[in-house]
């Protein structure tokens, strides 16, 4: 039986490898300077204490851990000969990868439902957006991502993977183990099939019909108020289709006729450039963000020139 798993990432050259390094860094490090500046600035800021920035700021927290499970351990991969990783590990991170799959759309959800109920529905916004129900909501979406993870992982490592241990991968995921499995994985397509269905369909309804009466809603206003509702909901629609495009093209495309080098391109899309865009897209083009993060930018040279 294995009892580890050899992730090869990419087979090119030293240089190509130091290059997805660079690469892999610049990307966390943005994501983390961008999500970390929007939890401080919306928890520091008693104006920002509203659904919106909760919901936001939930989703940078999410976006934050999300990259911290994959990106580290491919940038060590990518610089080292050593791919070796054991199989609780592997367990863990197949949990947590499918946790933060899951939990990001009905995040993404709750932004754009915000969003919804704030054009349309502006007069009783403060009335059905209550911090109760936005904590019901953020709690339904983690537990949903538990069972989703808990039940993924658990009938994934019921298999058997007594052939190979290489997996031509940047991180662990469910597909790449359905391929090296010897075991009837008929069973695994198919929950891969009905939870893809259950959590992206309701995710895509709920999102698309959330779009769908906020742009109802802003035509009937001035063209300035539309220019400015459809540039500011465009980039969401284009990140949402990112992530869902890439994760469903992973997940649900049959073994058969899967390209392993085209999971793993698409991989990222869906790990990666959804964390890394969600600070610029979200928060850091939001007026009130961007004048508290000013004041706190001022509130510190102020402070420093006073300890001088």
């Amino acid at each position: 039986m294995v009892t580890e798993f050899h992730l090869l990432g990419s087979s090119s050259g030293k240089k190509q490898n130091f290059l997805y390094f660079m690469v892999f860094q610049l990307t966390i490090l943005g994501t983390f300077l961008g999500n970390l500046l929007t939890v401080t600035v919306t928890s520091a800021g008693q104006n920002l204490h509203t659904p919106m920035y909760f919901f936001l700021r939930n989703l940078s927290i999410l976006d934050m851990c999300f990259i911290s499970i994959t990106v580290p351990n491919a940038c060590i991969n990518s610089l080292t000969c050593n791919k070796a990783t054991s199989l609780a590990v592997y367990e863990t991170q197949i949990f947590s990868v499918n946790f933060c799959a899951c939990v990001e759309l009905p995040f993404l959800s709750s932004v754009a439902w915000d969003h919804y109920v704030n054009i349309y529905q502006a007069l009783q916004y403060p009335i059905i957006t209550n911090s109760q129900l936005c904590v019901h909501m953020t709690l339904a979406s983690i537990l949903s991502g538990l069972v989703y993870a808990g039940v993924h992982t658990g009938n994934t490592f019921q298999l058997f993977f007594p052939q190979s241990n290489v997996v031509l991968q940047l991180f662990c995921d469910v597909p790449s183990l359905l391929r090296l499995s010897c075991s009837h994985t008929t069973r695994n397509k198919v929950l891969n099939l009905l939870s893809a269905v259950g959590v992206c369909g309701d995710g895509i309804i709920f999102i698309a019909m959330s779009y769908i009466g906020i742009f109802s809603t802003v035509l009937k206003f001035p063209s300035r108020a539309s220019k400015k509702a459809f540039s500011t909901c465009t980039p969401h629609i284009l990140v949402l289709s990112i992530f869902l495009r890439s994760a469903t093209g992973v997940y649900l495309r049959p073994s058969a006729t899967s390209d392993t080098l085209q999971d793993m391109l698409l991989s990222p899309f869906y790990t990666m450039v959804p964390p890394f865009l969600n600070p610029l897209i979200y928060s850091l083009r939001n007026k009130q963000i961007k004048e508290a993060v000013r004041r706190v930018i001022g509130r510190q040279l102020f402070s420093g020139k006073r300890k001088r």
